[in-house]
């Protein structure tokens, strides 16, 4: 089991960061790596195909070409996060918007956590184990969250 998180620039890496931990945190191994879908497409290539890797998370700015490079030569499950550059609208819609044949899940825009977590769930189809890890995550959510605003009248 294992989940592949790719950055396709260096300056990603810390973003990057964010889904490691989480997946870490819920005992799911990662490997992080910059690929380009423009500047390495072998390396892109290479990875993509990794008999050990069951789940890829992309996450790119501007044309963010990652996650469907990625997608085109896999048939595993991508997910693709769009990153804030710029306005980040570029990004968002270069991730949601593929072509015939080339499926990727989108999160919202930095949601690189969010990646994470749906990661597991996915994950957590074959590997049941992982199903008692998100219900701890799920219920330590619940008692850190805020109270809900109350409507005054």
């Amino acid at each position: 089991m294992k989940v592949a998180v790719l950055v396709g620039s260096k300056s990603d890496l810390e973003i990057a960061e964010k889904v490691r931990t989480r997946l870490t945190d819920l005992g799911v191994p990662c490997e992080v790596a910059v690929a380009s879908a423009h500047r390495t497409p072998e390396k892109v290539d290479r990875m993509a195909q990794d008999p050990s890797t069951d789940v890829f998370i992309a996450m790119a700015g501007l044309s963010a070409a990652l996650p469907g490079a990625i997608a085109a030569r896999t048939v595993r499950p991508v997910i693709g996060v769009p990153l804030h550059r710029g306005l980040g609208l570029d990004s968002l819609l270069s991730v949601v918007q593929m072509p015939p044949g080339v499926p990727v899940a989108a999160v919202g825009l930095d949601a690189a956590e969010n990646a994470a977590l749906l990661a597991t769930e996915i994950l957590a189809l074959k590997y049941p184990e992982l199903r008692a890890s998100l219900d701890r995550y799920r219920a330590k959510w619940r008692e850190e969250a805020p109270p809900p605003a109350r409507s005054g009248a």
